[in-house]
């Protein structure tokens, strides 16, 4: 382009205008990105969207399920507090606890990820059908009491509040602009609620509830979503104001405790807490939780994506061991479907019995490959005869009608295996002990892991089973046909017929013993050694009685027993394989523990670590590639000063490290070393260095000191 002009001017060229094509991203593009076969990646991601989508909906109704005690209770005691605002009667205790600030004290214990859910779920129940005002709080935006009061003032009057504070005024968001600003006082608030009484108690307004349609003052529900990291001292405060407005505002606190009640005690004074009316409410336990997730998500053949013993454990242990999170717990079993899927090629077949027999139709030579060298089908073809192994290597039509075979094999297995582990579980969970384990989990885990009927624990189950005294083991049996009954399952149906039959032969034997019981006399085994004897005479009695023990025929019920034990026994070794014993395991099983570890459970210093001593590992430069041990001049400053800084003793030169640092930057700007300027300090490389060092300083790795001048003493050893 050229100009002609008189003058010397600027002239401004504007771009034609083209629209640019936008690039839109789908969620199945990333899920193809990296997959280990694009070929059928979109059908596997879409089965691992849908089974997903199936069980987060299963698990959403299993948590409202066990939520719902909790969170009637809680609406119970709002709705019972409420009403006695609306009539208050004149007895002075009536007037007394008028007074007092209703409070609930909800313990949902340690598992702090999964309260989220539990309030949200709580606040959602109290506006629908209790009150429209409801405060939730949290400890990190309420530091203050006045930060405290202005969250509860926006919470309930949905407007933004001024808490005259010039030197920490938030930054009012573009969607609050329009919304006229009020002062952060209590005052403000009663007048507030007046003015929305008023308008709520007008005639001919439709209201959205029929249970706050006959309030005509709805209560204020402030809810404490953690007690335990809110400032003492400003939660003292806020209760002492809040009790001068008793007779003014209907208010009620929930407090979520996550350790113990007596957190109140120790937070609260008695001159503040005897202002609250405290009930206590317990969630069920965090372990149970789990328990009746696992019982529905994982022990059941609905769905047929499955974890193998080694990855079952390293989830169950981030859950003892870490956090008792049960949401965790779920988002490491996501994660884990979505490995498989994505690292699967064959996980096409990781679905309802019909679709996978017609996706085995659908595949390819290629697919039929990575199939035959799966190690269990190469364990599968071994045993075969020679004639078949042929076959099923070279004959592709013929080798989809086996993995049909296959694939219905493996979903009998799961179905005759998650209730024939619930019988054994039911037998031996109240053993002495507990040597299959106290919880399912744990069974279910040796059984994935090798034969359970192996163990010393499962002779020593057994040897114990055989010492029940006959209610016991009726009980016990009685429970197993109860789950048996509702399986559709051929054999398991069989089963239970043998086991009803067992069960009957243990009614007759009560019923023959009865009977038997009536005109006979019991007889003492040392009757003979009641009358006067020599030494001889008792020796012989003895032994005599001794041998006769021995000899003893065993009893009705010893031999039923044993009969009913052998029956179970067999069961086990029938119906309870590991599933490496099944053809085609690795289709429905994920195992890469390793992987599962690496994303749940971190450890940062481990990352910081290999990150500064190679960056190659992270940043996947071929520059940066070096030989084990060294670090490449052409690292970033923060990897180049500490691996000097690994060089030195226990206090570091400052000016000696600086000098170190520039050498090592001028050969890596190409310098000449001959050359003056090589290794020489300038601002840039010292502001790099100063830089440098300030990390390594927040990273823990040093700090200052005062024992020498420019030094800092270095606080990692032994390559840490």
């Amino acid at each position: 382009m050229s100009t002609s002009s008189v003058s010397t001017g600027c002239f401004v060229f504007k771009p034609s205008a083209k629209k640019k094509k936008k690039t839109t991203f789908h969620v199945g593009d990333y899920f193809s990105d990296g997959c280990a076969d694009t070929e059928n990646s979109e059908l596997r991601f879409k089965l691992c969207q849908n089974l997903w989508d199936k069980m987060k909906t299963d698990i959403e109704v299993l948590q409202d399920e066990l939520n719902r005690k909790i969170l009637d209770s809680l609406l119970e005691f709002t709705r019972k507090r409420s009403s006695t605002f609306q009539h208050c009667a004149d007895d002075w205790a009536s007037r007394m606890r008028a007074s007092e600030i209703p409070t609930a004290a909800l313990v949902l214990g340690v598992n702090v990820p999964d309260h989220d859910v539990t309030f949200q779920s709580l606040s959602d129940l109290l506006q629908q059908s209790v009150t429209p005002h409801v405060a939730p709080l949290q400890a990190k935006e309420c530091g203050a009491l006045k930060h405290l009061m202005q969250r509860v003032l926006e919470r309930l009057m949905d407007t933004v509040v001024s808490v005259d504070d010039e030197d920490e005024e938030d930054e009012v968001p573009i969607t609050q602009l329009h919304k006229k600003r009020v002062h952060c006082s209590f005052s403000t608030l009663c007048d507030w609620y007046k003015t929305t009484t008023k308008k709520s108690s007008t005639p001919g307004k439709k209201r959205s509830s029929a249970v706050i349609d006959e309030q005509q003052q709805p209560p204020i529900i402030i809810i404490f979503k953690d007690l335990e990291a809110f400032n003492p001292r400003v939660l003292q405060d806020f209760i002492l104001i809040c009790s001068r407005y008793v007779e003014h505002l209907p208010l009620m606190f929930i407090f979520g405790i996550a350790t113990s009640p007596s957190t109140i005690q120790r937070m609260l004074p008695h001159s503040v807490s005897s202002l609250l009316c405290i009930e206590l409410f317990q969630s069920l336990s965090c372990t149970q939780h789990l328990s009746t997730v696992i019982d529905k998500l994982i022990l059941t053949p609905e769905f047929p994506f499955k974890l193998s013993g080694k990855v079952m454990q390293v989830l169950v242990s981030i859950f003892l061991y870490h956090d008792f999170s049960v949401r965790n717990f779920i988002k490491g079993l996501q994660l884990a479907l979505l490995e498989h899927f994505h690292n699967q090629p064959l996980s096409v077949l990781c679905c309802r019995k019909k679709e996978a027999l017609v996706n085995i139709m659908q595949l390819t030579h290629q697919d039929l490959e990575r199939v035959r060298q799966l190690p269990s089908f190469m364990r599968y073809v071994e045993a075969q005869e020679p004639q078949e192994q042929v076959n099923l290597l070279t004959d592709d039509t013929h080798m989809k009608e086996v993995c049909q075979k296959l694939i219905k094999h493996l979903h009998k297995y799961h179905k005759n295996y998650y209730p024939i582990l619930r019988c054994l579980h039911t037998l031996t969970s109240s053993l002495p002990k507990y040597p299959l384990g106290k919880q399912i989990r744990e069974l279910h885990i040796l059984c994935l892991d090798k034969n359970v009927w192996d163990n010393e624990e499962y002779q020593s189950a057994m040897q114990l089973l055989r010492m029940l005294a006959k209610d016991e083991l009726v009980a016990s049996l009685q429970s197993c046909a109860e789950i048996l009954k509702p399986v559709k399952s051929k054999k398991m149906r069989h089963v239970l017929v043998q086991l009803e039959d067992l069960l009957s032969k243990f009614n007759r034997l009560d019923k023959a013993s009865e009977v038997a019981a009536n005109g006979q006399e019991i007889t003492s085994p040392g009757k003979d050694l009641q009358k006067k004897t020599d030494l001889f005479q008792l020796q012989k009695t003895l032994l005599e009685m001794k041998e006769s023990r021995r000899t003893k025929k065993m009893s009705q019920f010893e031999i039923l027993r044993n009969e009913g034990l052998e029956f179970i026994d067999g069961l086990v070794r029938r119906y309870l394989s590991p599933p490496d014993t099944q053809p085609l395991n690795e289709v429905y099983y994920y195992s890469s523990s390793a992987v599962i570890r690496r994303h749940l459970n971190a450890t940062p210093r481990t990352s910081i670590q290999t990150a500064l001593s190679n960056p190659y590992h992270y940043l996947q430069n071929d520059s940066l590639r070096t030989e084990d041990g060294t670090v490449s001049n052409a690292a970033p400053d923060i990897c180049i000063v500490h691996k000097l800084h690994l060089e030195c003793g226990r206090l570091i030169n400052l000016y000696d490290w600086l000098e170190a640092y520039s050498m090592v930057v001028s050969a890596a700007e190409g310098k000449d070393p001959d050359s003056d300027d090589f290794g020489k300090v300038d601002e840039l490389k010292h502001a790099r260095f100063i830089q440098a060092v300030s990390e390594l300083e927040f990273l823990g790795f040093l700090k200052s000191t005062k024992q020498k001048t420019d030094h800092v003493a270095r606080l990692t050893w032994g390559g840490c």
